[in-house]
Parts: structure tokens; sequence; C-alpha cells
């Protein structure tokens, strides 16, 4: 990959493409989790190691008190904070349809990959319309239903959601990993789902299980 001009969008936001001369390309959005930026989730995608892929990272909107930025205020325990979640979630609505015109973006295989606050904006993002994307990759976070947003939870048959959570995580307990697994699973997704001996992070054997997936994904027939 090499990074890209940015276009002008909604978010502020940087891009990394494919080397490759093909008219569209397999896409990922990636969304950084609390107090980071836009480069935070580049390494992880670089890591996989997946030459096709073209590679969108947004900055969250909210400046974060202690540095960086933020999808949304905090609320309670496992509810995002209503109005600044829903603000960020049309932000970013907008933000994807822009990227969609203004890149080689292939509209059948883009990508939602979340860490932490980024997870639940992916997950919100994808559950209001499941067919306009390939799948989820859900990084140390939930499916934020008590959010009260119309999430498609019925009628998911066969989509990809790869879930990763470290089972010693303090920051979003391992349950909630977990859980969204179940939620999901039985509303129809091929769910992959790990939990790692790991904090709330991104570890080698997190990249390795993320490439396999999207490898299988991404496999032509």
């Amino acid at each position: 990959m090499r990074e890209g001009t940015p276009i002008t969008a909604t978010l502020e936001h940087v891009v990394f493409l494919p080397t490759s001369s093909a008219k569209n390309f397999p896409s990922v959005i990636a969304l950084h989790g609390r107090g980071t930026d836009e480069y935070d989730l580049v390494p992880v995608v670089l890591a996989l190691e997946i030459p096709e892929l073209l590679l969108i990272s947004p900055r969250a909107p909210y400046n974060f008190p202690y540095g960086g930025h933020a999808w949304y205020h905090l609320g309670q325990e496992g509810v995002p904070e209503p109005e600044s979640f829903r603000s960020s979630l049309g932000l970013l609505h907008k933000f994807i349809d822009e990227v969609k015109g203004g890149y080689p973006v292939d509209p059948e295989r883009l990508f939602l990959l979340g860490f932490s606050q980024g997870t639940m904006m992916a997950y919100a993002t994808a559950l209001a319309n499941p067919r306009a994307f390939g799948g989820v990759v859900a990084l140390s976070g939930y499916v934020p239903i008590g959010s009260k947003l119309p999430l498609q939870l019925t009628g998911l048959a066969g989509f990809p959601v790869f879930i990763s959570h470290g089972s010693n995580d303090a920051i979003i307990p391992p349950r909630y990993g977990s859980e969204s697994a179940k939620l999901l699973t039985e509303a129809g997704a091929d769910v992959s789902y790990h939990e790692y001996s790991m904090g709330h992070e991104i570890r080698e054997e997190t990249l390795r299980d993320i490439r396999k997936w999207f490898q299988k994904i991404l496999k032509p027939g």
C-alpha cells in the first residue's frame, strides 16, 4: 500500500491505496478507539499483508480531554452516550457515501474494522444496513443494543463477523464480546469469535486470525 491524497470529506481521514491498477478494490474503513486518531489502526491493517486491500481511516469528531479523539462521550457502562453517538453515526454514514464515490472502493467488498469505541461505531453502522457491507471486524467492543438504535438483529444469514476480545480486558469486560457473539450468531451471522489471554489491546495472534479471516472471505470463488 501507499499513502494517497485524501478527498475532501465530512471526516478528516487518511487513505492507503493498493499499488495495483485495478478499477476497484476490497476496502476497509478502520475506526479507531478513544484517545487516538486516524493513524492508530493503520499499522494493524498494514500488518495483515493483504496487498489488494484499500484502507480508509477517519478521525473521530470529538476531542478527547486527555489527548486524541473520541466517537462519543462516555455514558453508563455498556451504553454509548446517546446524543454524541447518534451525531457521530450520522457523520460516519455520510462519510462512507463520500468515500465510496471518491475512491476505487468495491461496494460489494466494503468492510468495517473497529477497536473499542470504533467497534461500537462499526456494529451500529453495519447493523443499520448489513447489505451495504461485506462484513465487520470487531475488536474489544460490543453490539450497542442499549443505544435504542434500529439495529437489524434478525435475518443476518451468512453475514461475516470477526470478533476479538481479551480475557483480561479491564476496560470492556470480555462478557461483552461473548454476548455480542451469541447475539449475532442467533441472528444468523457467520461469527468467528476469538478470546485471547490479553487486555484491551491487539496482539500478533489477533492479526494472524484476522488475516486468515480476510483471506477466506476474499478468496476468489
